[in-house]
């Protein structure tokens, strides 16, 4: 039975439940308004539940679970409210669900109908995220540990000023009674950690299940994983050692995560080195789960997944947040330290959008005084983002990463990889770009970042943000080392630039 046409109707009619061998229902195009009647739960026999494109509000009602028959639901295009009901993955028979363009919130169920990305749609929700894996591009919900670092921030702020003055005098003596002392990086480092065994790792990600499988190179694989006795997800990258190269990257990772700790630097959790289940080598180092993947994600979303847009503000924050680590790298280090691979899969967003560098595995320290110097020998990178004098058998130097920075940067800002054949004409991004500057840069910028409809608005933006930006990027990537800036320059550039944008 097909209802298609309730013109006489402002709401769905409770009477419909009456019908209790409704095998099709498709109102949909019909301006209804109300909420989803709960006697609709009746007819168990509804094989099809249309109502796309009407005016609906409220929740999915709980009733629903008692249409354990149905195949396919279409809800979308309403403003329907609430979480995406459990039960949804108990109908075995549902092989099509549609709730786009509503108003829905909260973590989307695992499991059922949910396995299978290709079955379910979900665009237009922007308050929906995920608990597991990313399989359809949304970001991930905040534990239960974020939730309660936003409410002890306001107590913080309630009890704070009361005791700041004594903890600021005890701060000064201890800090008179350290002043001097010299830290050891590596002790620090194992005290902080927590030992995690092969069977709590194996555990945490399902057995290595592809499911919660982030990544993969030739040198390691990267799953997202809960531990039993944590609440936060974790990411784990587990070093593939019968790959050449990967156990120096496992320990030039270790190196640099001793002696390095800024905001804009991926933290690790702890570390595992031990053997298998089978008296294989292991080693794998667990590290903060950075809930909105990667910056090549945002910048290339996967083909069939949801484009998630970076406005102009972010992306200035984010190039704001890459330089300022590569300062503190190249500048406030002793030796100083060199990526060797920057690119935006190697750069991972949080909760907030904050941006951490991560991936050191081909790291070098300016001095072979620090860290194995076996772990240090060659220059790693990606084709691309390797600076040329790179391949003319040039020393590692600051100049390299300042050089993939600029890639990075016009990447961020064009939308195109280096390697794009639409690039290739023009022989590298650089020159494709600057071909383009300024008078036409209109025409290279990402034509996804959103924009000002105002004219005069737009003029403003391009002329004092965009086009300023699209000139560091030249600059940095320019192919003699001694043209480029030097890091500390561009990160005081860059932020100089945020400041004047957040005015």
């Amino acid at each position: 039975m097909i209802m298609n046409c309730l013109e006489t109707y402002q709401q769905i009619p409770w009477e419909v439940s009456n019908l209790i061998n409704l095998g099709l229902l498709n109102v949909s195009n019909n301006k209804l308004s109300g909420s989803l009647p709960s006697e609709l739960g009746l007819c168990v026999q509804l094989l099809s539940l249309q109502i796309k494109s009407n005016m609906l509000n409220g929740s999915i009602p709980e009733y629903f679970s008692k249409l354990k028959v149905i195949q396919q639901i279409d809800l979308s295009e309403n403003n329907l409210t609430g979480q995406v009901p459990q039960y949804f993955v108990n109908f075995s028979s549902l092989n099509y669900i549609n709730i786009s363009y509503n108003k829905f919130e909260g973590p989307i169920p695992t499991g059922g109908i949910f396995r299978n990305s290709a079955a379910v749609f979900l665009q237009g929700n922007t308050g929906l995220c995920e608990t597991a894996a990313a399989i359809f591009g949304l970001h991930i919900c905040p534990t239960s540990s974020a939730t309660r670092r936003k409410i002890n921030t306001r107590l913080l702020l309630i009890v704070a000023p009361p005791i700041t003055i004594a903890v600021f005098s005890l701060l000064c003596v201890v800090v008179t009674i350290m002043k001097g002392t010299k830290a050891q990086p590596s002790e620090s480092f194992k005290e902080t950690m927590r030992r995690v065994s092969y069977g709590d790792i194996l555990k945490a990600t399902n057995w290595f299940s592809l499911v919660n499988r982030i990544s993969s190179s030739h040198t390691a694989s990267v799953y997202i994983g809960r531990f039993e006795f944590e609440t936060d997800l974790v990411a784990i990258k587990v070093f593939h050692l019968s790959e050449q190269g990967s156990r120096n990257s496992f320990f030039t990772e270790c190196e640099v995560l001793k002696h390095t700790r800024h905001r804009n630097l991926v933290q690790a959790i702890t570390l595992c080195s031990t053997v298998d289940s089978e008296g294989e080598e292991f080693k794998a180092i667990v590290y903060e789960f950075m809930a909105n993947g990667s910056l090549d994600m945002w910048i290339h979303p996967r083909v069939g997944s949801s484009r998630r847009l970076l406005s102009l503000g972010q992306r200035i924050r984010i190039a704001a947040d890459v330089a300022s680590a590569l300062d503190y790298m190249h500048n406030q280090l002793t030796p100083p330290l060199i990526h060797c691979d920057l690119k935006p899969s190697n750069v991972l967003l949080d909760y907030d959008m904050t941006s951490r560098i991560c991936d050191f595995g081909s790291a070098k320290f300016l001095s072979s005084s620090i860290g194995r110097p076996e772990g240090f020998i060659g220059v790693g990178g990606t084709i691309g983002y390797i600076a040329p004098e790179y391949g003319m058998g040039c020393k590692v130097s600051t100049g390299g990463d300042v050089y993939g920075f600029g890639v990075l940067l016009l990447e961020m800002l064009t939308a195109r990889r280096p390697t794009d054949a639409l690039c290739g004409n023009a022989l590298s991004l650089h020159k494709y770009v600057d071909l383009a500057f300024p008078e036409r840069i209109a025409e290279v910028i990402d034509p996804h970042m959103p924009s000002e409809e105002d004219e005069a608005a737009a003029s403003v933006r391009m002329q004092n943000y965009i086009i300023p930006l699209v000139s560091i990027g030249l600059m940095c990537t320019m192919e003699s080392p001694n043209d480029r800036p030097a890091m500390h320059d561009v990160c005081a550039r860059i932020v100089a630039i945020k400041e004047a944008f957040a005015l």
